[in-house]
């Protein structure tokens, strides 16, 4: 085994057949490594109990996980500061939906939950063992009563180190046990501890699953109508300073029945077993999502997150952020960073026709009415007015400071995707990304906050080559910090072959969908002040456009990137359908198919016209993975 062990003064020092586009450079010299391994020739799924003790215990989702070649999206990843071979990666994980028979047609039940994976690596990510956070239903391992959460399905994964080999889990958690439909809007935080206690072996730091405990719960109202905590973000003080050990936790929470949003943040003083109370940070604005802690060398806490503010009868889109200096305890009010032009995709749903057929997912996708602006577009009751199929992309932003940095350094590292300005243009379409029948070009954005003053940097665009040559989009950035180093990946589509800014990613003239995007990453020495030459990270462009939701009838790309690093290692994931077989849907018209965005399914005609469900979910049409690689 490699062994990339850090002193901590050390490091304070130092099958698809869419079309691929020509004339793809190279990736990074490492292989993209697979971290969801639901299926038999890959290792499948492993209890948690039996990864620490060694007795064997498997059950129902444990064994459908093993060779289920499901979905998988959202992704996070985190190095351990103690010792960089041991990673800990997550995801919304499915691949325990059809756990529990067929019905009568034949076609696997969707009973199953929709999970968070916990994949663990102690070779620096070259393999993963791949499991689900202990809790799940079903689960009768000797840790499950350890969780003490109450509901069914769980997502949004986040992830933390503190600097004693504990790793901290959160997650936003929605679906009822008893199959109703109400959704309870959790916030829920999990603990892996090393399992001799912080002086044991590094290699088994944030191994053995302590237990789980909720932050915040919602209302139990039906339909998200009710107090829904969600978009989460989770951060560990590792600094020396005296807030040393504390764990921050922060979420939006909508309010179903009221409108808005808002952001809270709490904190746990004993290593994630309680969580205070939350702290409303957003008091003077009501309308935010995607909330991300920063901790400073000195213990300060920062967090940022995107709203949407009134300004002169218009809506403005702002990056704003707050601060504590009292270890979470309080928070100064909110200040506005920078105004944004956004890049969110939309257009007009026009549902077209599709056969009935029973729903695939316990959980299906929220409808947009005819004529509403949608955010994703496939086929049928989710077919745009443009004719395109693209999954859901809006303007989101993520923020780091180096803990390991001189406690006067007060920097906050915060990057984002937006339009670049002057690159507006009529979509000639009802689809648009900087408003209706607009189209633009993304770039990803840094700027450097000083925590100290709230002066900051300029916006520069992390890597200038796809504005230069007016050609790619940079979307969904992720930046790290921690030893001396910054680190940065985003998705780009320089590689995609049709690209327009006329058009949704991936999406050709004729309504084709093709492989438009690749990983893209760099570092930087100087606080940002410079960045090293873009490199290509991922292996195989990636086809985000197929149609492996809402009954196989919309695509979703996976949002979020996710990078760790400590000092000069760095490690990113992404969700990924390289392994996804294409196919033919028979509920459609002629003219749907013609996108080249359906999955491989099996379904038979029935008497009354319908079809039944999908009776060969396991063949691939819904396998989507996360995959990682060191980066730059």
């Amino acid at each position: 085994m490699r062994s990339r062990r850090f002193a901590l003064i050390a490091v304070v020092g130092a099958s698809l057949t869419l079309s691929l586009a020509g004339g793809v450079a190279g990736s990074t010299p490492a292989v993209d490594v697979r971290l969801t391994n639901d299926t038999a020739a890959t290792g499948g799924y492993v209890s948690n109990y039996t990864a620490v003790t060694g007795t064997p215990y498997t059950d129902a989702t444990l064994t459908e996980c093993s060779h289920a070649r499901g979905r998988q999206n959202e992704p996070a990843v985190a190095v351990d500061p103690r010792n960089t071979d041991v990673l800990v990666g997550s995801s919304n994980d499915y691949c325990g939906t059809y756990n529990d028979g067929v019905d009568t047609d034949g076609a696997p039940i969707p009973a199953g939950p929709i999970w968070l994976g916990y994949y663990r690596s102690q070779n620096g990510g070259e393999t993963f063992q791949s499991s689900l956070v202990p809790g799940y239903p079903d689960d009768t391992s000797p840790y499950a009563a350890l969780a003490k959460i109450r509901t069914a399905s769980a997502g949004d994964p986040v992830l933390a180190w503190d600097a004693e080999g504990r790793l901290f889990a959160g997650s936003e958690s929605s679906d009822d046990p008893a199959g109703t439909k109400k959704t309870f809007g959790d916030v829920w935080v999990a603990t892996y501890v090393n399992p001799a206690g912080p002086s044991g072996a590094t290699i088994n730091d944030g191994k053995q699953f302590a237990g789980s405990v909720v932050v915040a719960k919602g209302s139990s109202a039906p339909n998200l109508l009710g107090i829904f905590n969600d978009k989460t973000a989770i951060e560990a003080d590792r600094t020396q300073s005296q807030c040393h050990d504390t764990v921050y936790f922060a979420n939006s929470r909508f309010a179903g029945n009221a409108g808005g949003s808002n952001i809270y943040v709490y904190r746990s003083t004993d290593h994630g077993k309680s969580f205070s109370h939350g702290t409303l940070v957003t008091k003077n604005v009501n309308d935010v999502q995607d909330p991300d802690l920063a901790v400073t060398a000195d213990g300060h806490v920062f967090i940022t997150f995107d709203a949407t503010i009134h300004r002169a009868n218009r809506d403005v889109d702002v990056i704003m952020y707050a601060e504590s200096r009292d270890c979470g305890a309080t928070f100064a009010p909110a200040r506005t960073l920078l105004t944004v032009k956004g890049y969110d995709v939309q257009d007009v749903n026009a549902e077209a026709p599709i056969a009935k057929s029973p729903a695939d997912d316990r959980i299906e996708a929220d409808r947009e009415a005819a004529g509403s602006t949608a955010r994703d577009c496939g086929d049928g009751a989710d077919h745009c007015a443009s004719g395109y199929t693209f999954f859901r992309l809006t303007t989101s932003t993520r923020s780091t400071a180096d803990q390991y940095s001189s406690p006067n350094d007060h920097s906050v590292y915060v990057v984002y995707h937006a339009t670049i300005p002057g690159t507006e243009i009529s979509s000639g379409t009802t689809f648009g990304s900087a408003g209706p029948g607009v189209g633009s070009q993304a770039g990803a954005y840094f700027v450097r906050l000083d925590g100290a003053t709230g002066a900051h940097t300029a916006p520069t665009l992390i890597d200038p080559t796809d504005s230069t040559l007016s050609r790619g989009h940079q979307v969904w950035p992720d930046i790290s910090a921690d030893g001396g180093t910054l680190h940065v990946l985003w998705w780009d589509s320089r590689n995609d072959s049709c690209y327009s800014r006329t058009r949704p990613i991936g999406n050709c003239a004729d309504r084709s969908v093709v492989r438009a995007l690749d990983i893209y990453g760099t570092a930087s020495a100087d606080g940002g002040a410079t960045w090293a030459s873009a490199t290509r990270v991922s292996d195989v462009t990636h086809a985000p456009n197929l149609e492996q939701f809402s009954g196989r009838t919309i695509p979703f790309a996976g949002d979020y990137l996710w990078i760790t690093s400590f000092g000069s290692f760095s490690y990113g994931t992404w969700t990924d359908q390289r392994d996804a077989v294409t196919g033919v849907d028979p509920r459609e018209t002629a003219a749907d198919d013609e996108d080249g965005a359906d999955v491989h399914q099996c379904r038979s005609l029935l008497g009354d016209g319908s079809y039944t469900g999908d009776t060969c979910p396991r063949a691939g049409g819904l396998d989507q993975n996360i995959y990682g690689d060191v980066t730059p």
